[in-house]
């Protein structure tokens, strides 16, 4: 992936990624996944999104009442979080390109995109498949790494040409929500030492 990724890079790196995922990432990343969860129940959601569902960490933390899709691009993340979590609650899973969402127009309460913004080939046309599958004045949530904190620019830099083995860009920009046209409502950085930051965008598409 340098800074090209393709989506044979993600699939391939997932594969190998999907047995140790929740033991490299689940802890390190959880309070961003909590925080995350903690933001849904802030207003009325009754169905949700969750785009690069992963091995389903996040789908435990979220309100009782919503009804979850959870969609990736890696068939081998996706069999992990049907085995491990998705018996209790309504949730459906779906293998699908996020920057092809194969749902209609303003399906969505809400929709989550935790740590998969930088993995994604296109981020862009991942953000507005994203807003396209929202309802109209509910609640993008973006928790991503982005680029610019004093503690992580010699890891970012080191790490920036090793992205196609690690399945995700370590440099990255906050400017593509910029260039989406969206409104950041609210940020907050969480995870260790501000690793990552929760964007909570309001769709004004439509």
């Amino acid at each position: 992936m340098s800074a090209h990724v393709t989506h044979g890079d993600v699939i391939r790196t997932y594969r190998a990624y999907a047995p140790i995922y929740d033991s490299l990432f689940g802890a390190v990343l959880q309070q961003g996944r909590l925080r995350m969860a903690r933001e849904v129940a802030r207003e009325s959601c009754r169905l949700l999104l969750e785009v690069g569902v992963g091995t389903g960490l996040a789908l435990p933390h979220y309100p009782a009442d919503v009804r979850v899709w959870g969609i990736d691009l890696s068939p081998h993340m996706l069999a992990r979080a049907a085995r491990a979590r998705c018996t209790s609650r309504a949730v459906a899973l779906g293998l699908m390109d996020a920057e092809r969402l194969a749902f209609a127009d303003a399906s969505f309460d809400c929709v989550t995109a935790p740590y998969v913004l930088s993995v994604t080939p296109n981020p862009e046309a991942m953000l507005r498949e994203m807003v396209r599958v929202c309802r109209p004045g509910g609640r993008i949530l973006v928790l991503n790494h982005f680029s610019g904190g004093r503690v992580w620019s010699l890891p970012e830099r080191f790490l920036a040409g090793l992205a196609s083995r690690l399945g995700f860009r370590s440099s990255f920009s906050m400017d593509v929500i910029d260039r989406c046209g969206l409104r950041i409502e609210s940020a907050v950085t969480v995870n260790l030492l501000g690793l990552s930051r929760l964007l909570v965008i309001r769709n004004g598409h439509g």
